[in-house]
């Protein structure tokens, strides 16, 4: 089945043509900067030129409608009818408790995505109007929404629940979602794939570390806890998140700096983590090259980073009395053999050896082990694969298939 995977930003469009009978990525392409003077529009057709272009593109309707004409186009050869798309599968940040998995998209599941806005306030809008221009632009196809928080929904009560009047659980539903699931399931199943080791008598923990970036406990192929919370906003350090922070900071912030709660809330987001702390960047290729260099802030940052994930490795081994395997993925995860060498130094006590050959020379974009022979604890890289995941659940669901890949 050829599935278009969408995934809408506040002011891009990335997407992913799936044929999903034997996984190939037939295009994949973004266009951002939406709503400017100047928009870019990069297309990644397989086996062809790839094209980067700069147009006036207003909203996300007038960016699906860039989309679709690219691969329509007769010298593209991609596809040559709208109706070769079978479906569209969109991948929408939050859930809430109202969605355990992948679901069909109609009237209900629009007003209850819309309702979660609060919980979501920089992704689910977005993704919303991701739905409804792509529903504009195709609208005789199943579309399905793939949200990032399902996977965690097998988090019991005590690794979701806050310290706070349980009422406030119930009235607002306050508690730990949790996101990147996508990616924790995949990178997951892949590590299952490649061993052979079944999923019930494994006890994996995830790294997705990108410029967002999370954790994961994965015992029995289950999400038992993981490093987000109610928002993509907690956990660790990442690229201009905070990640965890003594809540007290805010009260303190805002008598001393007066700042309203709009300020709080940029100022976490938008201003702080990687690029907070060392006055420099939020990308880490950066920080790293600065800190080569001397830089005293940029590798402040990078030590920052790695001894926040080191920190979460821990627990999650106590978590699960146990760990078969430590998995770095996303951008940071994949591409920088620093980030892992010391997010894993020092914890050979734990049985943790990380191979410095082959965690240097490990071969981008492929499934890599990179812990030594004698390591009690497995220690990998592989690629992740979110569109992949959004396209096989859409067509199951469009092909009204009982069994969904969260199982």
């Amino acid at each position: 089945m050829l599935v278009l995977v969408i995934n809408c930003g506040s002011s891009s469009v990335k997407y992913n043509l799936i044929d999903t009978s034997d996984e190939r990525n037939l295009c994949k392409g973004l266009v951002e900067r939406i709503g400017a003077v100047t928009s870019i529009v990069k297309h990644e057709p397989e086996g062809q030129r790839h094209t980067k272009s700069t147009r006036t593109i207003a909203n996300h309707s007038e960016a699906l409608q860039e989309i679709m004409s690219y691969l329509l186009d007769p010298d593209n050869q991609i596809i040559e009818s709208p109706s070769d798309i079978k479906a569209v599968g969109h991948r929408v940040v939050h859930g809430g408790e109202m969605f355990k998995d992948s679901v069909l998209i109609d009237d209900d599941v629009t007003k209850a995505i819309e309702q979660a806005f609060d919980l979501a306030p920089l992704h689910n809008p977005p993704n919303l109007r991701g739905i409804q221009a792509a529903q504009k632009n195709l609208p005789d196809i199943p579309h399905v929404a793939v949200f990032d928080t399902a996977f965690h929904h097998s988090l019991p009560n005590k690794a979701f629940l806050y310290g706070i009047p349980n009422r406030l659980y119930r009235r607002y539903k306050i508690r730990k979602y949790g996101f990147h699931g996508t990616s924790h399931y995949f990178v997951s199943r892949q590590y299952y794939k490649e061993t052979g080791e079944k999923a019930q008598d494994t006890k994996v923990i995830t790294c997705h570390l990108g410029n967002g970036a999370s954790i994961a406990a994965v015992d029995g192929g289950k999400s038992v806890d993981t490093s987000m919370g109610f928002t993509p906003l907690s956990g660790l350090v990442m690229g201009t998140r905070s990640g965890d922070i003594d809540p007290s900071i805010l009260f303190y912030l805002i008598e001393k700096e007066e700042l309203t709660l709009a300020n709080v809330h940029a100022l976490l987001n938008r201003h702080s983590g990687l690029l907070g702390v060392s006055g420099y960047a939020s990308d880490m290729r950066d920080l790293i090259e600065e800190a080569d260099n001397g830089d005293r802030r940029c590798q402040q940052a990078i030590d920052l980073f790695c001894y926040k994930i080191k920190q979460y490795i821990g627990s999650y081994i106590a978590t699960m009395n146990g760990c078969d395997a430590i998995i770095f993925t996303a951008g940071i995860g994949e591409n920088a053999p620093l980030i892992r060498q010391e997010s894993l130094a020092g914890m050979d006590y734990l049985g943790i050896e990380v191979d410095e050959e082959k965690n240097t020379n490990a071969e981008r974009g492929t499934v890599q082990k990179i812990s030594t022979d004698s390591s009690k604890t497995d220690v990998y890289v592989i690629p992740t694969n979110e569109e992949l995941v959004i396209a096989i659940d859409t067509a199951k669901i469009a092909q009204a298939a009982d069994q969904s890949p969260w199982v």
